[in-house]
């Protein structure tokens, strides 16, 4: 029963949305005809696909993914400033939390080992959101930093924190696609992404276009979270931890998981050196707490409601997401690892 009102309140919800966002009788045809996913016939279909759990194509996967942090980059901002990523919480009862996500920055840098006597001097962000990794990193070595994301908001919002920053010369985003990005073999010396992997479909087309952009030599960091590594002989997770993430799924507009363990098997067959990995669970899991708090005021419920259902349902996951953890189900997986140089082909 509980699942009944559950689903009929999210059901109000999108219907809300579809009404908020619907074009007007006045808007001109081409408008109201537009397959744009601010469209009504979008809205629908995103409303129906949610109830119904249904899966998602790739093509849905990308245009939702734009659609949710168009939608909710603007009020995670607003909350918890540029950073859209977990916290570094060592000792764990901090409660700086801007702080410990600049921290979760530097941290991640140092434990992949990126020398400050040697400094990268041309930086992809993958997965940019509205660039606080890219801008920090552009600061913290004077490079060059390029931000890639689905969300034009993202992009927009970006560059005008960087013009804002007196970073325009060193930081650029534009909007891109993950699986084929629009930069020549061999540019970046340092590939980053963070927390962007768990929303790619094709997690080899993934790793490859991160070989594919580094430079021989250059370095790439992957911090995304993944599910647990299957015990030897264990088939799959169970269908109690398939059933949590396939809600997370829902939420964020995921496509399946994959295991640190999947990432290593991947870059190693990209020819990648000096891999390493880590399991950073134990040392973000009071952030989805902190996040879960921090939305539990008048501000941010006004906020949520403005934003719209797949925000809504996006708060709602954090719980899962807590879950998860908790389950020991999802893990928060560092990896690293430098692309061969030419000798060492």
């Amino acid at each position: 029963m509980t699942n009944h009102w559950l689903r009929l309140f999210l059901c109000a919800i999108c219907w809300w949305e579809i009404a908020a966002f619907a074009p007007s009788s006045s808007a001109k045809r081409t408008s109201i005809s537009s397959t744009s996913l601010y469209g009504v016939r979008s809205a629908v279909r995103r409303a129906r696909d949610s109830l119904l759990s249904k899966d998602r194509t790739d093509k849905d996967l990308k245009d939702g993914i734009a659609f949710f942090y168009d939608r909710s980059s603007k009020l995670w901002e607003d909350v918890w400033g540029e950073h859209m990523h977990h916290g570094y919480y060592i000792p764990e009862d901090r409660t700086d939390h801007v702080q410990a996500q600049i921290d979760l920055i530097d941290e991640v840098l140092k434990w992949a080992e990126v020398d400050d006597k040697n400094p990268p001097k041309n930086v992809v962000d993958v997965g940019c959101g509205i660039g606080g990794s890219s801008r920090h990193i552009a600061k913290k070595y004077d490079c060059k930093a390029q931000g890639i994301t689905l969300s034009p908001y993202q992009a927009s919002r970006g560059n005008e924190l960087a013009k804002e920053q007196g970073l325009s010369d060193k930081a650029s985003f534009q909007v891109a696609d993950a699986l084929n990005m629009p930069f020549e073999n061999s540019t970046f010396d340092l590939v980053w992404s963070l927390e962007s992997g768990e929303h790619m479909p094709d997690k080899t087309k993934f790793v490859n276009e991160l070989m594919r952009v580094a430079a021989p030599g250059g370095r790439v960091i992957i911090v995304t979270w993944c599910h647990r590594d299957l015990e030897v002989g264990e088939p799959s997770l169970s269908k109690k931890e398939e059933k949590i993430l396939a809600k997370i799924n829902r939420a964020y507009y995921l496509p399946k998981w994959c295991s640190v363990d999947d990432y290593c098997k991947l870059l190693e067959n990209e020819g990648a050196v000096d891999i390493k990995r880590e399991d950073w669970s134990y040392i973000i899991a009071p952030f989805w707490k902190a996040v879960i708090k921090s939305s539990l005021n008048l501000k941010s419920a006004v906020g949520l409601l403005k934003s719209g259902f797949s925000t809504i349902r996006g708060a709602y996951a954090m719980l899962l997401m807590l879950k998860g953890f908790d389950a020991g189900v999802i893990k928060f997986g560092l990896i690293t690892c430098t692309k061969k140089t030419e000798e060492e082909e």
